[in-house]
C-alpha cells in the first residue's frame, strides 16, 4: 500500500503554531496549488486547490519561525483523515496532509515571506538553523541555551542557483502548449 503526497505551493496565511498537552509543537499550514488549462471551448481555466497541512516537532517550530503568508514550500507526506465533534456534537471529518518533510523554496532576497538566509531550502532537522524572523546579530549571540554560547558552522558554499521558472503554471506564458 502507498499513501504519499507531494505538493509545491504558497502559504495562504502565516503558519499557526500550537502545542499538544504533552508539549509537542504542531504547526498548521494552508497551502495553495493551482493549475491552468484550456477547456474545449478555448477558454483559459484557472483552478486553485487548498491543502491543510500538519507539521510536527522541530519542523513545526521552523515553519512557524521562518515561513509567512506567500512563502513557497515543498511538502511531502501522507493523507490522513481525522474525526472530531463540533459544538453541537455532530461528527465531522477533516482530511489533511501529515507532513514528513517541508522544504522552503523561496530564493534568497525574494521578499516572498520566509527568511533570507544561506540555508533557504534546506530540509528541517540536522542542518544549522538560520536566525528567526525578528532576531538579528551574529551566530552565538543570544542564541545559546542556559547561558551557553553556541557555535554554528560556517555556511556551506551553495552552487549558483538555476532559474527554475514560475512556481505555478498560471504564472508562465504559453503553458497551454506544454505537451503533457
Amino acid at each position: 500500500m502507498l499513501n504519499k503526497v507531494m505538493i509545491i505551493g504558497r502559504l495562504g496565511r502565516d503558519p499557526e503554531l500550537r502545542y499538544t498537552q504533552s508539549g509537542s509543537p504542531v504547526a498548521s499550514l494552508n497551502v495553495a496549488t493551482d493549475e491552468s488549462y484550456t477547456d474545449r471551448d478555448g477558454n483559459k481555466v484557472e483552478r486553485t486547490e487548498w491543502h491543510r497541512v500538519s507539521v510536527f516537532q522541530r519542523q513545526a517550530e521552523n515553519c512557524a519561525n521562518y515561513l509567512a503568508k506567500g512563502s513557497l514550500v515543498y511538502v511531502e507526506g501522507s493523507l490522513q483523515t481525522r474525526k472530531w465533534q463540533d459544538q453541537q456534537g455532530q461528527d465531522r471529518y477533516t482530511t489533511e496532509i501529515k507532513a514528513q518533510r517541508v522544504q522552503f523554496l523561496d530564493r534568497k532576497g525574494s521578499g516572498q515571506g520566509g527568511y533570507e538566509d544561506e540555508y533557504a531550502g534546506a530540509p528541517a532537522g540536522g542542518a544549522p538553523r538560520p536566525t528567526p524572523r525578528g532576531q538579528n546579530g551574529p551566530a552565538g549571540q543570544g542564541g545559546g541555551q542556559r547561558g551557553q554560547a553556541t557555535q554554528r558552522p560556517a555556511p556551506r558554499q551553495q552552487p549558483q542557483e538555476d532559474d527554475l521558472g514560475p512556481a505555478f503554471p498560471s504564472e508562465a506564458s504559453n503553458m497551454d502548449e506544454v505537451p503533457f
